[in-house]
């Protein structure tokens, strides 16, 4: 694999420019709206369950539904994206996933719905997920230049971010002016925008994209990773800011009613501030060389954000404090996986961002449940507190690798990277 230098990782085009171009721009904008119809349903979904039994545990119950299809799949999922066509498995799975939200529309209007289903759905819609996420993953870096590289990877954490943003708030307008089903349905009909981009971006090299070697097993990929710093250090963030982030998904309908004596569509503007926060981020990484360092300070905001949320007892300290939170997840999130990025090669990019992908989003079922239990268990508070620790975790464990060896960018080995 080729050796990442400095003056690669750095982006050549402006931020805007990157955006703006025929290469990406349809991507991002295909990818936001997919991506806040997804919150649309993300919120919907959660004040659905809360409505109908009161209870945070099974809240925490739906959200674990949703994203333990990733555990299971991940790596299967990984392997599909470097053997098969991306575009087109990409395509599949939105199709399957408007479909799968097209149901859970119709079953809702018709009070039809019980929440066994609801968590059933959800259950559904993380296969889909499971399989979209690593394909995703693998798939835009064929469309830019290595130098725009860093670019891609913040504004593609854009769109997952202003869509939290702004997809959390307009999904409770939509909620409280029309119905839960109508949520769902702009989720339903969201997944055309990421299938219309898909059909119009082109590929600038595909000989690389698929592989049809089986490679070795899992066991031996997660040694692999282990054993390299490059690649375990990016991962192991991306897990614990997800883990981290997890009170911002399960605890806002209780925090919004019991804390803050707000209803729990309030829940959205809660979500919807750390999204600000992240969205503010975007434009700041991408002036950022990423490193072990600026993993530590990114990761100690996040952890300093939550921490303030958890223990705060008004409507604009919990926003404030959000907003901060929001702004390190972002950053760190976009800076571990640039590193990774930097680090793995095109035929394998698919499984290595697999990992990426259980990191990501698979702990947070994991979460969602030891978040939900302990809200119901010892409180809101000290729930929220619990989950900021494993970023403060991280930071450490950064710090250490700062200051052992220098960034990837100088030192990136030039093994190729053959994890299962």
């Amino acid at each position: 694999m080729p050796e990442p230098t400095r003056g690669e990782s750095a982006p050549t085009r402006s931020i805007g420019r990157v955006l703006l171009s025929r290469a990406y721009g349809p991507m991002f904008v295909g990818n936001l709206v997919s991506n806040s119809g997804t919150w649309f349903q993300n919120i919907a979904q959660v004040l659905l369950v809360y409505r109908l039994t009161g209870s945070t545990f099974l809240v925490g119950v739906v959200n674990f539904a949703q994203f333990a299809p990733i555990l299971v799949l991940a790596t299967t999922a990984g392997r599909t994206a470097d053997r098969v066509d991306r575009r087109r498995l990409l395509i599949w799975m939105q199709a399957c996933a408007a479909v799968i939200s097209g149901l859970l529309a119709l079953l809702t209007q018709l009070d039809a719905i019980p929440t066994a289903l609801v968590i059933t759905f959800a259950f559904a819609t993380g296969v889909t997920t499971a399989f979209t996420t690593p394909t995703l993953q693998a798939f835009l870096p064929s469309l830019v230049p290595r130098a725009e590289l860093h670019s891609v990877v913040a504004l593609t954490s854009v769109t997952y971010n202003l869509a939290r943003a702004l997809g959390p708030v307009l999904g409770v307008v939509v909620v409280a002016r029309y119905g839960i089903a109508w949520a769902f349905l702009v989720n339903s009909l969201s997944f055309l925008a990421l299938v219309a981009a898909l059909l119009v971006v082109r590929e600038r090299d595909t000989s690389a994209t698929t592989d049809t070697d089986a490679g070795p097993p899992v066991v031996v990929g997660l040694r692999f990773i282990a054993g390299n710093v490059f690649l375990f250090l990016p991962i192991a963030v991306v897990a614990l800011v997800s883990l981290a982030a997890d009170p911002v998904n399960t605890l806002t309908p209780g925090f919004s009613t019991e804390i803050l004596g707000r209803p729990d569509t309030y829940a959205g503007f809660l979500v919807g501030a750390f999204g600000v926060g992240a969205v503010a981020a975007a434009f700041i990484v991408t002036r950022w060389h990423p490193s072990p360092r600026v993993l530590a300070v990114t990761l100690t905001t996040q952890a300093a954000g939550m921490f303030g949320f958890a223990l705060s007892s008004t409507e604009w300290v919990s926003l404030g404090a959000l907003v901060v939170s929001g702004f390190g997840f972002l950053a760190s999130v976009t800076a571990a996986t640039s590193l990774l990025h930097l680090v793995i090669d095109d035929a394998y990019r698919g499984r290595v961002m697999a990992y990426w992908s259980l990191s990501f989003h698979g702990v947070r079922p994991i979460g969602s449940l030891i978040d939900g239990a302990l809200a119901a268990a010892a409180g809101l508070r000290v729930a929220g507190t619990a989950l900021a620790v494993p970023a403060l975790l991280g930071a450490g464990a950064a710090l250490v690798v700062a200051r052992r060896s220098r960034a990837p960018a100088d030192t990136a080995p030039a093994d190729t990277v053959p994890p299962a």
